[in-house]
């Protein structure tokens, strides 16, 4: 009995429980009620570090993401490329398969689009040139995945780490080639590639350079979502996430699915690095994939593993770093200023989603003894 009195006395007053499940409305209203808490937050920082009216850096936000049809087109465009990689590492984190080397995956599928336009751009057709280009990238970002993943199936590396490794490795391959293909030397960059013939860019359709772009993603994700939502595959993926003990019990081939699996995450890696070459800077460095490799964990985790919620998550963050650069420009203040209001945002946006997978449940024991 003293035990149990014991036991109950040190009760803790509550406990974190996992939810259930909860209406979407409710769940609507709590992300809803998460924004608006971190716009008055960002208002209050705004005005205690800067001075400036919180309203007018939002007005300006908007402006930077649409205030003409340049920076509208901008914005889809990175909208567009953000998407694409999310849905690239998608399904190796469904399969709980910690894919980190997107940002390197990108790069050499760049890397593989550059090197055919410059070596063969003058020696076949354009259109034979743009089909050469993209299997070599789509082969170029498979490989490289290929990599982490045998480790993985054959040893169980850990692969966080060995895809985290695998992305500074293709940043100095991309930085090698830089310097052997300066153009002009001395400069230590590439610089455009075939600015006279445009030999290996895609075409613009309608007058918009990135539609091309926009077009493809969008058709990635809808082969995404049939992919993981209804092909044999995608049930192998989810099955193998939850439980690779069950995976094998029932059958399947669990190294087979990790392979393929990573395969066709580093193929879209390397359709990503082609669209950034070929169809946006028409050229290769370092910092093409401009961090979308990470970005894109965030992007895939908030619309948990959905493509087409995707689109909403990846509009968000795009926004917010278009309308970032448009603060820094305006108010002529450094750029790590709009990154804080971008991180409070997302730090809201991020942080409701405990409370909506989450509830703190009160002991009454705890109460009693209180």
């Amino acid at each position: 009995m003293s035990s149990n009195t014991n036991a109950k006395k040190h009760e803790p007053l509550f406990h974190i429980a996992k939810r259930e499940g909860m209406p979407a409305l409710n769940a609507t209203l709590i992300r809803f009620a998460s924004v608006i808490a971190a716009l008055i937050v960002c208002a209050i920082v705004t005005m205690a570090l800067s001075g400036e009216n919180p309203i007018r850096v939002y007005a300006t936000m908007l402006n930077g993401a649409f205030g003409s049809t340049r920076r509208f087109w901008n914005l889809l465009q990175e909208l567009a490329m953000l998407l694409c990689v999310s849905l690239a590492v998608t399904p190796a984190f469904k399969m709980r398969f910690w894919n980190i080397g997107a940002e390197g995956q990108v790069l050499i599928g760049g890397l593989a689009s550059a090197t055919c336009m410059i070596l063969i751009g003058d020696k076949l057709p354009n259109a034979l040139l743009l089909i050469t280009m993209i299997i070599a990238s789509i082969l170029a970002g498979a490989i490289w995945a290929l990599i982490p993943a045998a480790f993985k199936a054959t040893l169980d590396t850990n692969e966080t780490l060995f895809t985290l490794m695998m992305n500074y490795v293709g940043i100095q391959l991309v930085a090698y080639f830089s310097r052997v293909w300066e153009n002009p030397k001395g400069s230590g960059a590439i610089g455009v590639i075939n600015p006279s013939t445009q030999a290996g860019w895609l075409p613009a359709i309608a007058n918009q350079r990135y539609l091309f772009n926009i077009l493809v993603v969008l058709a990635l994700t809808v082969f995404m979502y049939v992919y993981l939502k209804y092909s044999k595959h995608g049930y192998e993926i989810s099955v193998v996430g939850e439980s690779q003990n069950t995976a094998r019990y029932i059958g399947l081939n669990v190294k087979k699915v990790i392979i393929r699996t990573m395969l066709l995450s580093g193929a879209m890696c390397g359709i990503a690095g082609f669209l950034l070459v070929s169809g946006t800077s028409q050229t290769i460095n370092t910092s093409t994939a401009g961090g979308r490799g990470f970005t894109a964990i965030m992007v895939s985790w908030l619309a948990k593993f959905d493509p087409f919620v995707m689109i909403l998550t990846s509009f968000l963050l795009a926004f917010l770093q278009m309308g970032s650069k448009q603060i820094s420009t305006d108010f002529g203040l450094d750029e790590s200023f709009s990154e804080i209001l971008t991180g409070i945002i997302l730090f809201f946006i991020i942080g409701c989603e405990f409370f909506v997978n989450y509830e703190v449940r009160f002991n009454k024991h705890g109460k009693e003894g209180k």
